[in-house]
């Protein structure tokens, strides 16, 4: 089996010619961020057929695009909202925001209040606090509440800033109910790019037995069971196969009520493949430490999910996407004629006077001069939603492909 990389060059080399990236490039300039929607698409299939049975709301703040919108709420899904930002936006796409669930737990009460009158009426909490602010609202604003379930495993462990730990959720449940709080039921998430399925599988049990002990305690019935997000998605390294995954969190699911609605809440999972990048050298140097290859993006840009997450986003010279071998050439030599071309290890840095915007050091990568193209996959999650303006530079264009991968005119 050839290496993670070559798999992913070979599925980029499609890409590459069939969406005509480098006519892209031409056409609308760099560095040019490609969305495909139909990915959305694929994805959301992915998942219902994997979790039949099971709600989707996608985490809008993963790619907050009017394209991803309209893919996820065709599809019938619905979304994870966490300001009155994206409720703007999924207003402005003419979603009905009723069915999403406020998942951000703490918030304003002109937050709360605004939220409400738009339509919204599952909010999730985490301390009395913020059960307090329900106070002007009408009894049918519900809440989740978020437990904490450390996992030190996870690339983002979520657990030390929001979630109350289970043996504190009683006394939390018990505010509510005292306020005169519908608890809908609660939520967690087990960190982000978890790559086992044990980590639900012990947060459902924690979370189904508390929910079993507090109906019996309190002579009330849950409705709601909200997985969170945190699937695994592919960037330099393989992941377990979504299916593998998924299984796990059936057979845990099997413990629960079948008058449960279970949730899960999905971002980068459905946002990081609908998106490529394309960025262009600008310029290159030999400095103390090697060669130098400046691109027209960066980590204040569309590379910021390695800054803000610790990413390691796969880049490619165009050139290593042009080299298709021949039928009969072994996998392995394939590998090995493609190492041939990289010359050098290079560090590929951004376009700002940050010395801390470099995107990969000691990248073995063909010769590369000013005006050459460069592509990384995986990139539609946590990219162009936490870009800047740093140094005046504007955040990268988005362009979107018409169904079946088709450039769409501007």
């Amino acid at each position: 089996m050839p290496p993670h990389r070559e798999l992913v060059r070979r599925g980029l080399a499609d890409d590459a010619r069939r969406f005509d990236l480098a006519g892209l490039a031409e056409r609308h300039g760099t560095p040019l961020l490609v969305l495909d929607a139909d990915r959305v698409t694929g994805r959301l299939l992915e998942l219902r057929r994997h979790l039949p049975g099971v709600e989707i709301a996608v985490a809008l703040k993963a790619l907050p695009h009017p394209a991803l919108i309209r893919a996820v709420d065709a599809f019938g899904a619905s979304f994870d909202v966490a300001s009155r930002g994206e409720l703007d936006l999924l207003e402005g796409e003419g979603v009905d925001v009723s069915r999403c669930v406020h998942t951000h737990p703490v918030k304003s009460i002109a937050e709360l209040t605004s939220a409400y009158l738009r339509g919204v009426r599952t909010f999730v909490v985490d301390d009395p606090g913020e059960v307090d602010k329900f106070a002007g609202l009408p009894a049918d604003a519900r809440v989740l509440v978020r437990l904490s379930f450390p996992n030190p495993e996870a690339v983002s462990d979520l657990s030390s800033k929001f979630g109350v730990v289970p043996e504190a959720a009683p006394a939390l449940v018990a505010h509510c109910l005292r306020s005169g709080r519908e608890v809908a039921g609660f939520t967690f998430h087990v960190g982000s790019q978890t790559t086992s399925a044990e980590p639900w599988r012990r947060a459902i049990a924690r979370t189904l037995k508390l929910m079993r002990d507090l109906e019996a305690k309190h002579g009330v019935a849950f409705d709601t069971l909200d997985l969170g997000g945190g699937f695994p998605v592919a960037y330099d390294e393989p992941v377990p196969a979504f299916a593998v995954i998924a299984h796990g969190i059936r057979e845990a699911l099997a413990e629960a009520p079948s008058r449960y609605r279970v949730i899960v809440e999905p971002g980068r999972f459905v946002a990081a493949p609908a998106m490529t990048l394309v960025t262009r050298v600008v310029g290159t140097a030999i400095r103390s430490d090697g060669r130098w290859v400046h691109l027209d993006d960066g980590l204040y840009g569309a590379y910021s999910n390695i800054a803000a997450e610790g990413v390691h986003a796969l880049v490619f010279a165009a050139s290593e996407l042009a080299y298709r071998p021949p039928a009969d050439e072994g996998s392995e030599r394939a590998v090995r004629r493609l190492r041939e071309l990289a010359h050098e290890p290079v560090t590929l840095a951004g376009p700002t006077c940050d010395s801390v915007d470099v995107i990969a050091r000691a990248l073995p990568l063909p010769p590369l001069g000013t005006g050459d193209l460069l592509v990384s996959p995986m990139m539609g999650a946590y990219t162009s939603a936490t870009a800047t303006r740093f140094n005046g530079i504007e955040p990268t264009p988005i362009h979107v492909l018409g169904r079946g991968g088709h450039a769409v005119p501007r």
